[in-house]
């Protein structure tokens, strides 16, 4: 699994790009690299001639140097790549030439930590608001947590989307509010009659300032933390939080409490895919599986509040292990649930299938190119329809699916009919996993004894979520405090990828689009 990366290596120092291997226990399953700022660039040119995924980036303000960290994976094994800039007029080569994946997270933290990307196709801000100065990084120890107060923030209207050019050309702006209960986001579209040419978003209407008040938290509270970054994935969040900080700390989580995360995880997977079959056919006028569907997940979060004391089963998994234990009763339940429910999907899906007028709304609708997905770093369901088989509870498992079998449907026609058809399939597959762990859950205590890491520790999580592959980076400071937090959500490899999706649709396909692809805004928006 590892042997490319030593020829890896070797090609680097061919290409005089001199790179040091550093110890770092509490980023397994990853290896941290450092280079020099000046091959930053070359480093993601080779790690692209490799057919590395690009995954996430993130910086730190180490005092006179800014951290910049980004991580890539092959065959299961991932690379922390690290450098550091000087603190004034910091400035590092660009991955995104290589990696269009790129663009968005070095842009968060060009706006946050100041840090310019040369070659860097699109300087435009993207998590920047009118509240900071120019002057000012919000990411930056110098910037306090509560802010400057001062005058009201201004309309934040001067984003430079593209414009509308050409004859029968014209724009349709969306949102930042939208009709809906949901969360804002700009879209702006260009279109000849019906026809989507381009769309353009602008995202960060939502931005919470997580990675900042983060900073000084202990340990519970991140895990709280973590598990508000993005509400219908609290479960998977806070795990992937929790596994970088036990890592970080060498806290062994008991056995059965790794079973009860497992079990709270799938039954978050299935939750979620349920809404969203329902909603996807609902956005093609088919109320009856909105209802069916919508009544699945109703009665499954029911038995997730009776089972685990809340429907989404927030702030369940704690450090060390987890804050609540899981009765026979409800255990027996829940296998109940999933005898009676295995045959309700199956039909449902099968009825989807038979209609003619959901076939014909789906089938072929918002094509995304397997090479397009891959380019994007697209995983989860999204990625899964247009070839990319990617799982980390597969690739790179982790306890307890380290002793499970776990089927990845893959499919290579990337339309909305296959992002469905994946979610359907995860369901059952959720079910089958259940039944294993439910039928034999260890009887162990439910959380360790917590260990304070020594200041400088740094840990790496790496999760399945439901909508993929979730990574969170922790480092600790002083008193077992946190340093740095970074939570990266499948949002933002996906947003993207729902740009080059929508083109050559109609505008009446966009919801059904955007509902197929369901990316985060608060997971996006840090």
């Amino acid at each position: 699994m590892t042997a490319w990366i030593n020829a890896f290596l070797g090609r680097l120092e061919a290409r005089d790009v001199h790179v040091h291997e550093q110890t770092a226990p509490g980023l397994t399953p990853a290896r941290l690299l450092t280079v020099q700022a000046d091959d930053w660039g070359a480093l993601a040119h080779e790690a692209k001639n490799w057919e590395c995924r690009w995954v996430a980036a993130w910086g730190e303000d180490a005092g006179e140097d800014i951290l910049v960290s980004a991580t890539f994976e092959k065959e299961g094994t991932y690379i922390v790549a690290r450098t550091s800039v000087r603190r004034v007029s910091p400035i590092l080569p660009s991955h995104t030439p290589y990696y269009p994946g790129a663009d968005r997270p070095e842009r968060h933290i060009q706006d946050l930590l100041g840090v310019a990307f040369s070659d860097h196709p699109d300087a435009r801000r993207w998590t920047r608001h009118q509240a900071w100065k120019d002057s000012e990084y919000p990411l930056r120890k110098d910037f306090p947590a509560q802010g400057r107060r001062g005058e009201p923030t201004p309309p934040d209207d001067t984003y430079k989307f593209l414009h509308a050019q050409g004859a029968g050309v014209y724009e349709i702006p969306v949102g930042p509010v939208h009709a809906g209960i949901i969360e804002p986001g700009h879209f702006r579209f260009q279109a000849v009659g019906e026809t989507v040419l381009n769309l353009e978003e602008h995202l960060g209407y939502a931005h919470k300032g997580i990675e900042k008040i983060a900073e000084g938290r202990d340990v519970e509270g991140l895990a709280r933390l973590a598990g508000r970054v993005s509400g219908d994935s609290t479960v998977t969040h806070a795990w992937a939080a929790c596994m970088a900080m036990e890592r970080a700390a060498g806290v062994d989580v008991p056995a059965r409490a790794l079973w009860l995360r497992a079990v709270m995880a799938e039954r978050e997977r299935v939750a979620n895919h349920l809404g969203d079959i329902g909603a996807i056919l609902n956005d093609v006028s088919f109320s009856f599986g909105f209802y069916q569907f919508g009544r699945l997940r109703e009665n499954w979060q029911r038995l997730s509040r009776d089972a685990f004391g809340h429907r989404f089963m927030m702030d369940r998994v704690v450090p060390g292990g987890v804050g609540v234990n899981l009765t026979d009763q409800h255990a027996i339940a829940m296998l109940a649930e999933i005898t009676a429910m295995r045959p309700d999907i199956e039909n449902l899906v099968a009825i989807a299938d038979d209609t003619a007028s959901v076939e014909d709304r789906l089938v072929t609708t918002g094509y995304l190119a397997p090479e397009t997905a891959k380019a994007f770093g697209c995983l989860g369901y999204v990625g899964r329809a247009s070839g990319q088989g990617f799982d980390v509870r597969h690739d790179v498992p982790y306890a307890p699916y380290d002793k499970l079998v776990v089927d990845v449907p893959v499919y290579q026609y990337g339309d909305v009919a296959a992002r469905m058809k994946v979610r359907a399939q995860e369901i059952l597959i959720a079910f089958t996993l259940l039944e294993k762990l439910l039928a034999d859950v260890p009887v162990t205590p439910l959380r360790a004894e917590w260990k304070i890491p020594v200041e400088g520790t740094e840990g790496l999580g790496i999760v399945e979520g439901w909508r993929g592959e979730i990574l969170t980076y922790v480092r600790f400071g002083a008193d077992g405090k946190i340093a740095r937090f970074f939570p990266r959500d499948p949002s933002w490899t996906t947003w993207p990828a729902l740009e080059k999706l929508i083109r050559d649709n109609i505008v009446p396909d966009f919801p059904v689009c955007n509902k197929s692809v369901n990316g985060s805004y608060s997971g996006h928006d840090l």
